[in-house]
């Protein structure tokens, strides 16, 4: 549960999952140097990082995949998983762009995926994104990465065409305008870009997003980008 320190700021509660002790020190001296970030807990593999889970309650859970005992995978399921009473956020962490585990991690309800080799200003962005319920991840790689595990499921192979939009969003019951909105997650923007864009407020932004969450049934905004991509609405 998130705490409010003495100064009456909100400070999030993060726990660190991860088998290499040099991994665990890095991320632990980076984070604890963010006045709104506290490290509660770390875990060498995925079972005790499931049991310091249950008992801890952070607010964030940074996962990472090859673990023993437990991979990160199915231990992002029992986190944040759907049907999981009260789940934990999970940024997953992982060594490579296009690592073949990240597309069942955001299926399984993480929030988003970090590279091993970001720097420390992404890695606090990441957890104060996953607090917030965003995905703010890293828009270039994460549409990188869509682009490359996802494959449209009505889109004409052909490159001269593009996808009906109007023919897809019945599949999912959303409007035109959901349909529109999930594109433009699905290409990495934030509700501030998507509000420019379409010339309507932030909060009309926010509200459409969390719609399209409860009728897609998906925990969080890359759970959008997943589905936009394989339906080809992604904006260009």
């Amino acid at each position: 549960m998130t705490s409010v320190n003495g100064e009456g700021r909100r400070v999030i509660r993060t726990l660190i999952a991860d088998d290499q002790e040099a991994v665990r020190r890095g991320v632990r001296r980076i984070l604890t140097a963010q006045p709104d970030i506290e490290v509660v807990g770390e875990a060498a593999d995925g079972l005790a990082a499931l049991e310091l889970a249950a008992e801890l309650r952070p607010d964030v859970a940074l996962v990472d995949i090859r673990m023993p005992r437990m991979d990160g995978l199915e231990l992002t399921r029992r986190l944040a998983g759907p049907g999981v009473a009260e789940p934990v956020r999970v940024v997953v962490l992982t060594t490579f762009d296009l690592d073949e585990y990240v597309y069942p991690a955001l299926r399984h309800g993480a929030s988003g995926f970090l590279l091993k080799r970001s720097g420390p200003s992404l890695l606090a962005e990441a957890v104060r994104a996953a607090a917030d319920g965003e995905s703010l991840i890293s828009p270039s790689v994460t549409v990188r990465l869509l682009r490359h595990v996802t494959v449209p499921r009505r889109q004409d192979r052909r490159p001269d065409r593009r996808p009906d939009r109007r023919q897809a969003a019945p599949v999912v019951s959303l409007t035109e305008r959901e349909v529109e909105i999930a594109g433009h997650v699905a290409a990495g923007r934030t509700n501030a870009d998507i509000a420019a864009e379409l010339f309507i407020s932030p909060g009309t932004v926010k509200t459409h997003v969390a719609s399209i969450q409860r009728k897609l049934g998906v925990a969080n905004r890359v759970g959008i980008a997943v589905h936009a991509w394989e339906m080809g609405w992604a904006a260009r």
